[in-house]
């Protein structure tokens, strides 16, 4: 399922996933955090679990994944105090990002190719940057972890725009910031929210599926990711090549 960029080719093409297909250099490469750079998700779920059963609100892992992946913090506490009786939410965050902080110093590692992906990003020329509906705080504390923290100048959270995913504010903001424009951007998402965010912006879209979380679901993840408007679909981020630093006239 290969997606190759070649200063060639047009730059958009229509909503497909068969293999080989070549698309112009972009002005922008964006990257989903959490499930595209960091193997995060299962561990951010699992510690979800814990904190909403913690304030009173119990739900299966599938439950949680399903109603949460890739949603922020405030989107996360407004659903689940629907769940919660007692719609008491004082310093969820807080024991949240305890839970989830440890486990992070013990588990968490980067998703397979990222490092290989960015030198050739740089190799190219090719600015690239994160945009992610979790905090600052949280992304930057994961990528100090495995190690990427020196990698990525530019990190974009929702915290930064008045709507997170699916809104296109956070990707608009990163473009407009970067001074890229939108139809000459690429998003690389694993959530339904985000496929959703990167289209309504206007960008080129890639649905990642190479996350643990999405082990055993990769068929319904992709059709739900199609379903959402995904360009293509990868399943590891090898599958993502450039083959020329030279921009489309």
């Amino acid at each position: 399922m290969a997606v190759h960029f070649d200063k060639g080719q047009a730059f958009l093409a229509s909503l497909s996933d068969s293999p080989g297909r070549s698309f112009g250099i972009p002005d922008l490469v964006i990257f989903d955090f959490d499930g595209v750079i960091a193997d995060s998700e299962l561990i951010s779920l699992a510690s979800l679990q814990t904190a909403l059963n913690d304030f009173g609100v119990q739900l299966e892992l599938p439950e949680v994944q399903r109603r949460f992946l890739g949603k922020s913090v405030g989107q996360i506490k407004t659903e689940a105090n629907t769940l919660n009786p007692n719609g008491i939410w004082d310093g969820f965050d807080k024991h949240w990002y305890s839970v989830l902080f440890d486990r992070f110093e013990k588990e968490l590692a980067s998703l397979p190719g990222v490092v290989s992906l960015l030198d050739r990003l740089d190799e190219l020329g090719l600015p690239y940057c994160i945009a992610s509906s979790g905090s600052l705080k949280r992304i930057n504390f994961a990528l100090n972890i495995i190690g990427l923290t020196s990698r990525f100048r530019h990190v974009f959270s929702s915290e930064q725009v008045n709507q997170g995913k699916p809104a296109p504010d956070l990707f608009l903001h990163a473009a407009n910031t970067l001074g890229a424009k939108p139809e000459r951007c690429i998003v690389i998402e694993d959530s339904a929210f985000g496929i959703q965010a990167g289209r309504s912006a206007g960008m080129h879209t890639i649905g990642f599926l190479g996350g643990a979380h999405l082990e055993g679901l990769e068929g319904s993840h992709r059709n739900l990711l199609l379903e959402q408007g995904a360009h293509d679909i990868i399943y590891a981020l090898d599958e993502i090549t450039f083959s020329s630093p030279r921009r489309m006239s």
